[in-house]
């Protein structure tokens, strides 16, 4: 193939002059890259400069070169503002793509495979599988994981946090579910060692506390070093792989007894590294010979936090609110959680217990603590309709504000409110006060309305409200029912009348009527 001479000429122009790669050069003047080859090879362009093409880098090579030598660990970025503290005007990209070329590459590290006796080392580590959504809360979902490093026999434990009490508690319920080898082996986690200067190493004081009470050794891997507690490493992958991928469940207690369930039956079934020829449940009962006894009462893990009470009688908890007496406002409180228990303590007293809460921003209550207010200071009965009202249905809160600004009375609108919540329930208010709301009517009897037709549409029979006196001692008066016999008296009296009454009938004379008698 011949080419004609302004062809040749701009091929030669663009790579002399403008320092155009072969393929540049092809790709720009829409021809084959062979064509532009022979063309070069032709006024004696060796192949080497062919296909290399330069660039503003190239003069800073053995300046990188060089500061790489006697820094290896040095950033490209800071190689990159020194390079252009002398002359470089390129762009930054380009510039640290050299320096990972010309960086000296390090010689692979080679390890050594541990090996531990029975009962002498189990491995401990959190594992993270996401998040779980309860009510507003998005919740962490965090995995303790518990590895015998001889037999491999694994314990997980689901918690919603990898603070300290779960820390703790994960290690009583491995222990009890796995027993307790001589070592436990940590990452330098802040549970574990809250600061480490070489082997000067402080530990968690309650770390050590529970050392002291299980009596075993903790032991911290070096820096940087996950691979000493490869043990625990894969079993969490093993976990995350056999186990949690495509799991269902429904909450969190679902989730750890399934966990239980496996841990007992599915991951007992895998060889064991340390002797292929038996499973991990089989080395794990001869490994059980070898472990730590268990002290005959459990390490307490609940959760101890000081926490101050403002005006309202309410103890702030892990983003909750739990109600308290009255009496006890003002003042520094204790608050003593386990998994399921919220207790409120003052000095050794416990003075309010709940039921644990993950959501957040929820008001848990005990209805005898806000009676206890609301008796003591009558002012507070609207306010405690009103909250009531907005934590049944939150749309309350928009027509009450629309309905102020119409002149309705608030006190009015709450009470009625309230007695077509106790009538109709949470859900069927919220969905009335909504339609009002749209409706752009504010009042309760446009509320009552859209309850109605809904109760009708339904085919819901009328709700019954036996209205109580407020006298305590009326409400359990015990009406006894009366004897029903004077009824049936009062029935046998009615027929022995009906007889009397048919004998004067029969008192006339046969065949005689009353036409006879006018006759």
């Amino acid at each position: 193939m011949t080419i004609h001479a302004e062809l040749h000429s701009q091929i030669l122009r663009l790579h002399f002059v403008e320092h155009w790669g072969v393929n540049t050069i092809a790709r720009q003047l829409h021809i084959h890259h062979s064509v532009v080859e022979r063309v070069l090879s032709q006024v004696g362009v060796p192949q080497s400069e062919r296909t290399e093409s330069r660039s503003i880098r190239d003069p800073y090579n053995d300046f990188i070169v060089a500061t790489l030598d006697k820094f290896p660990d040095l950033t490209a970025t800071r190689l990159y503002v020194m390079a252009c503290n002398r002359g470089y005007n390129g762009c930054s990209s380009h510039f640290r793509a050299r320096v990972a070329e010309l960086r000296p590459r390090k010689n692979p590290e080679a390890f050594q495979r541990l090996k531990t006796f029975p009962g002498e080392q189990m491995q401990c580590d959190w594992g993270s599988f996401g998040h779980l959504q309860i009510g507003r809360a998005k919740r962490p979902l965090m995995a303790f994981v518990m590895v015998l490093s001889w037999s491999r026999m694994i314990f997980v434990r689901f918690y919603l946090n990898a603070r300290m009490e779960s820390f703790l508690r994960g290690h009583v319920a491995a222990f009890e579910h796995l027993g307790v080898a001589r070592v436990v082996l940590y990452d330098n986690l802040k549970s574990a060692v809250i600061q480490r200067h070489g082997d000067a190493i402080t530990f968690n004081p309650e770390l050590l506390k529970l050392s002291a009470h299980y009596r075993f050794e903790p032991r911290p891997c070096a820096p940087y070093r996950g691979n000493e507690k490869g043990r625990v490493e894969r079993g969490v992958r093993f976990i995350r792989e056999n186990f949690f991928a495509a799991r269902d469940f429904r909450d969190l207690d679902d989730l750890n007894r399934q966990a239980d369930q496996w841990c007992t039956e599915h991951s007992t079934q895998r060889p064991c590294q340390a002797d292929t020829s038996i499973t991990v449940g089989e080395a794990f009962e001869k490994e059980k010979e070898h472990l730590i006894a268990l002290p005959d009462n459990p390490y307490p893990a609940d959760d101890r936090v000081s926490v101050s009470i403002g005006k309202t009688p309410y103890a702030r908890y892990d983003l909750n609110d739990y109600s308290l007496p009255h009496t006890h406002v003002r003042r520094v409180l204790t608050v003593l959680a386990s998994m399921g228990t919220v207790r409120i303590t003052d000095g050794a007293k416990v003075i309010a217990s709940h039921v644990r809460s993950y959501g957040k921003g929820e008001q848990i209550e005990d209805p005898a603590h806000l009676q206890a207010l609301v008796n003591y200071k009558r002012r507070g009965r609207a306010h405690r309709g009103q909250d009531r009202l907005s934590q049944s249905a939150p749309s309350s809160t928009a027509l009450l504000t629309q309905g102020a600004k119409r002149g309705y009375r608030p006190s009015q609108v709450v009470a009625q409110l309230l007695n077509l919540l106790d009538s109709y329930g949470a859900q069927e208010l919220e969905h009335a006060i909504a339609e009002a709301l749209r409706q752009q009517v504010p009042h309760p009897n446009a509320v009552r309305i859209v309850l109605e037709r809904r109760r009708d549409e339904h085919n819901r029979p009328p709700p019954l409200i036996v209205p109580l006196p407020a006298n305590a001692r009326a409400n359990h008066i015990v009406v006894r029912p009366g004897s029903l016999d004077c009824y049936d008296q009062l029935s046998d009296n009615d027929n022995d009348n009906d007889n009397d009454n048919d004998n004067d009938n029969d008192n006339s004379v046969p065949g005689e009527t009353d036409d006879d008698s006018i006759k």
